[in-house]
């Protein structure tokens, strides 16, 4: 429940278009819900700006149907993470809406109209096509909160002239998402040679000794390069709301 709705309410009372009983009733569960195996957070939105989103992961089909139905209650936008088809088939029988984003694995349902997003816009650089997946994630996320979201996939440093042949659609970014696995080398790359705010995302894409992301992850914090700040491994989601938080 986002402020306005809440001072809708509050109007809406005040000028006697609502009873007491039924503000109070649209209100009763502003702070949290609770389900028995989830507490669903419906003041989150009035906090962040943005309501919960739901990790799908190791959570049943059937608890992720019953958080995604109760939040789609009372939210214009609800994201569902890390979801496998059959979950979205089975949210897809209660919300005729839903979409779902193979690449990314998530669950979108978008009662907005989204044409008017911020003229700002988030770059999202991939150092190779397996790392697309996460990328997607990242971008998924952003334009599911309301950003511009431009993708630049397979630019990577074993081939660095398919980066520079994209350096006016990077410079009229204002900020980069750049998600590499093997080495993890383009995010430093990229910020030696453009000045904009840079969100590396390490993936678990690599041969043996990258260790499922640690070597990219060991090699993006400690780059030499300043604007760079480093999420975890595959976390594609925490790029993309962070860097919505920088676009906005």
């Amino acid at each position: 429940m986002h402020e306005q709705e809440i001072k809708k309410i509050m109007t809406d009372l005040k000028n006697g278009k609502v009873e007491v009983d039924d503000a109070i009733k649209k209100l009763k569960f502003l702070p949290f819900e609770d389900l028995g195996f989830a507490k669903i957070d419906h003041h989150r939105a009035l906090r962040k700006g943005f309501p919960e989103v739901v990790f799908c992961q190791n959570k049943t089909i059937k608890q992720v149907v019953e958080i995604v139905k109760i939040l789609s209650r009372d939210n214009s936008v609800v994201l569902a993470t890390r979801a496998t088809i059959e979950m979205f088939k089975a949210v897809k029988k209660h919300i005729k809406n839903a979409e779902y984003n193979e690449k990314s694995r998530t669950i979108i349902i978008n009662k907005k109209n989204n044409e008017h997003r911020p003229k700002n816009k988030i770059l999202i650089l991939t150092a190779g096509t397996s790392d697309i997946n996460v990328a997607e994630e990242a971008a998924v996320v952003a334009e599911s909160m309301g950003n511009k979201v431009e993708r630049v996939y397979d630019v990577g440093v074993a081939g660095l002239h398919r980066l520079l042949n994209n350096k006016d659609q990077i410079e009229d970014a204002n900020v980069l998402i750049v998600v590499a696995g093997m080495d993890g080398v383009l995010p430093s790359v990229v910020s030696g040679l453009f000045g904009k705010p840079i969100i590396a995302v390490p993936t678990s894409v690599g041969y043996g000794a990258s260790f499922k992301g640690i070597a990219p992850l060991l090699t993006m914090l400690n780059s030499c390069s300043p604007g760079v700040v480093v999420v975890n491994i595959d976390n594609g989601f925490g790029a993309g709301y962070f860097a919505s938080m920088i676009n906005k």
